[in-house]
């Protein structure tokens, strides 16, 4: 078989574990280059990231006009091999322990509110949903989907929330700003958070003081692999 760039980079996203960069496809392709004694590897030392990008494009197109079962996805964190939408409910059975648990609608609705309008504090989403949302955040939290950014430039110094690279890797996004519609609806003007009473704003402090600890406690127990099942959408 005569070796193509092609042929590299596809045994190369294929073996990782984990998503590849175009950096870290480069420097393997490079590195073997040099420590290999085959000449057909040796050719591609002076591999460069255009070439990469265009195997990586003419294997996406090739899988795709062969309809695999897989594909070649670029993540948030690099390029990798995934199952089709379609095959999920064959691989599912791979895996029984890791079953997925459903969003409800409250936690979706809040969930789109962050990833649009971010970042944002709890009082912005409640006064979009016009309800409480203490426990919707926390499942949010819980789930790995959404994370604590800091604190808003207002008084009382509420802390902001935004969506996590784990929400951009299970709905199959690079950045937020491949969400449907994303011009239009950041562009919508939202309802603005009534000025609570004193006492309600040291509570509002408290409660959020009390969330950005539990999370910091979390954070240094549970390493980024531990996250929770992916929620069902």
């Amino acid at each position: 078989m005569m070796l193509t760039i092609k042929h590299a980079v596809e045994a190369l996203v294929f073996a990782s574990p984990r998503p590849l960069t175009l950096p870290e496809i480069v420097k393997a392709i490079r590195d073997a280059a040099v420590e290999s004694e085959d000449p057909a590897v040796q050719q591609f030392g002076e591999t460069g990231e255009g070439d990469v990008i265009a195997a990586l494009e003419e294997l996406k197109a090739e899988y795709s006009q062969q309809g695999r079962a897989f594909q070649l996805a670029e993540q948030v964190n690099g390029w990798a091999m995934t199952t089709v939408k379609e095959a999920g409910d064959w691989v599912r059975q791979l895996y029984p322990e890791a079953k997925p648990t459903r969003l409800s609608g409250p936690a979706l609705e809040t969930l789109a509110i962050i990833a649009y309008r971010q970042p944002v504090t709890r009082a912005d989403i409640e006064a979009v949903r016009g309800v409480a949302a203490d426990g919707m955040m926390q499942v949010l939290l819980d789930r790995s989907l959404v994370k604590i950014v800091g604190r808003a430039d207002v008084p009382g110094r509420p802390l902001l929330y935004e969506t996590t690279e784990y929400f951009l890797q299970h709905f199959g996004l690079r950045t937020t700003n491949e969400l449907p519609n994303v011009d239009e609806l950041r562009r919508v003007p939202l309802p603005k958070p009534e000025s609570p009473p004193e006492a309600e704003k040291a509570a509002e402090t408290a409660t959020d003081e009390s969330a950005a600890g539990e999370l910091q406690a979390e954070s240094a127990e549970v390493q980024p692999d531990d996250a929770a099942p992916a929620p069902e959408v």
